[in-house]
């Protein structure tokens, strides 16, 4: 989960183009899969989420490879305030 908020950081940052939907389906990937692991054990993401998913990865692992150091650690700022916080998600619903 922490690439995919990180690269939702970067990418509001202007550092990618991705659907908010697919950030959206990639949360719902990990929620679920920590849910099925949580009542049986298996650890298995929806099969329906993982092109979303691996997109996500992809973007993050071009993101580090381009984005200028300070706005990854701003980036990892953000993800730090979001864990401190209550909100239950940093990807914004009207984005």
């Amino acid at each position: 989960m922490r690439a995919v908020y990180l690269s939702w950081f970067l990418q509001r940052a202007g550092f990618g183009s991705r659907p908010v939907e697919q950030f959206r389906i990639a949360e719902y990937a990990v929620e679920a899969t920590l849910a099925r692991a949580h009542e049986c054990g298996e650890w298995r993401l929806p099969g329906d989420t993982i092109d979303d998913f691996e997109a996500l990865v992809a973007l993050y692992d071009s993101q580090l490879a381009g984005v200028p150091l300070h706005e990854v650690l701003a980036a990892e700022r953000k993800l730090r305030a979001f864990l401190a916080g209550n909100a239950s998600s940093p990807i914004s619903m009207n984005a």
